[in-house]
């Protein structure tokens, strides 16, 4: 199986995709798509759904893992990053991607242990469990990665509780 992660964000949204026997994950790629400060909404929204459709057309995953929406205190922040999560969702539907969501914290706990972990613990486990030498970078890039991995190891968990019924 091939996983995309998306770590939605309004200024980088990072991508990771890895594949997966389901159990050890394998890094294809990472990165982070990027939208100019100076752009207008709209223009930022339909250069992030552009960078997303053509990862999924090259690197064809099988599914869409994204990370859901936190609480945040700042409204406007909030709606951008709904907007973004719009056009990152439609780009995976668009491409008839199952697609699941995760919250932050059962991404950290699935790649760390540990709920509240930081940016930098959850990068320097992504580059233990992919097995790479160094640490993706940026932090978009790794917490993508992370996504992904958390939607292989719950697969695994739902399969196995599957298998008992």
């Amino acid at each position: 199986m091939r996983v995309l992660g998306i770590d939605c964000g309004y200024r980088i949204t990072g991508y990771g995709v890895v594949d997966t026997n389901g159990a050890d994950c394998l890094l294809v790629r990472c990165g982070t798509i990027r939208s100019k400060p100076s752009d207008a909404l709209a223009l930022r929204l339909r250069q992030i759904h552009g960078g997303i459709v053509d990862v999924i057309r090259e690197l064809e995953p099988d599914v869409a893992a994204f990370e859901s929406l936190f609480y945040s205190n700042n409204v406007q922040s909030a709606l951008k990053l709904g907007h973004v999560r719009g056009v990152s969702l439609f780009a995976a539907a668009e491409a008839n991607l199952p697609v699941f969501e995760y919250s932050p914290l059962e991404v950290k706990s699935a790649v760390t242990g540990y709920g509240r972990a930081e940016k930098l613990q959850v990068q320097q486990m992504v580059r233990a469990l992919l097995k790479l030498e160094i640490a993706p970078e940026p932090f978009d890039a790794s917490d993508a990665l992370a996504v992904a991995i958390c939607h292989v190891h719950s697969s695994r968990f739902n399969r196995a509780i599957a298998a008992t019924l």
